[in-house]
């Protein structure tokens, strides 16, 4: 799964749908992303849905289903549409289901019987495709990854290529697997791509808010000028740290 684009003329990013795919439709549409018919319209922009897809709406499914196929539509046109992976799906998909809304649980699940991670599974074609999904995307000088990169970690000194191929090898590990792999265990932690908030706050007994040479770390490793991020509650789109 490519992962790094260069000479990218436009991109969007979104972060955190949660199952509202109302909310969703109607901001690609009112920025031409899509058509009245739910279809690419955006020729060569590249769309990147920044994690966290699952749990807490209703329309998870509606959701995944329109990205799956806006992703086979726009690589016609020369573009592409990105997801990355979130700590919801990581949830999700390693059988964590605290947020699930009441519509799966006590719809189909409770309905059929299946298992409601079971239904994004190995046997199925959404949970195939969403192991394909990286957990970091780079686009000319911007990175894009869910809740960000903290600056001590051991998965800090893995390449963007490293590190995807790394999460997805955790995705369908064992409890004991996780136990016992260090680099594992922090990637999928608390200062892991899917759960770090360093940029924003301390987190009290964890860590400490990054400071600008933090993040002019990570950004250097990286070989970026700026990190996207999505995770963590603000009041609006905020530019932190100088524009980084």
């Amino acid at each position: 799964c490519q992962c790094e684009f260069d000479g990218v003329d436009r991109f969007m990013a979104l972060s955190d749908l949660h199952g509202d795919f109302v909310s969703f439709q109607e901001i690609l549409k009112n920025t031409s992303v899509i058509d009245s018919n739910d279809n690419w319209a955006w020729g060569d922009g590249h769309l990147v849905i920044n994690g966290d897809v699952f749990d807490r709406g209703p329309e998870v499914t509606e959701c995944l289903w329109l990205i799956y196929r806006l992703q086979q539509q726009a690589p016609l046109s020369g573009g592409a549409v990105h997801l990355t992976i979130g700590n919801h799906e990581l949830m999700v998909l390693r059988g964590d289901l605290r947020y699930v809304h009441d519509k799966y649980v006590k719809g189909i699940t409770g309905q059929t019987g299946i298992d409601y991670d079971q239904l994004f599974g190995t046997d199925t074609e959404l949970g195939r495709w969403l192991r394909t999904c990286p957990s970091a995307v780079r686009i000319d000088d911007v990175l894009f990854v869910h809740a960000g990169i903290a600056p001590e970690e051991l998965f800090q000194f893995l390449s963007i290529t490293e590190m995807n191929q790394l999460a997805w090898s955790g995705l369908d590990a064992s409890s004991l697997q996780l136990v016992f792999d260090e680099i594992l265990r922090g990637l999928y932690g608390s200062r892991g791509p899917f759960w770090y908030r360093g940029y924003h706050y301390d987190m009290d007994g964890y860590y400490s808010m990054a400071s600008p040479e933090d993040v002019d770390d990570v950004l250097q490793f990286f070989g970026v000028d700026r990190i996207v991020v999505g995770h963590s509650e603000v009041d609006s789109l905020s530019v932190l740290y100088d524009g980084r």
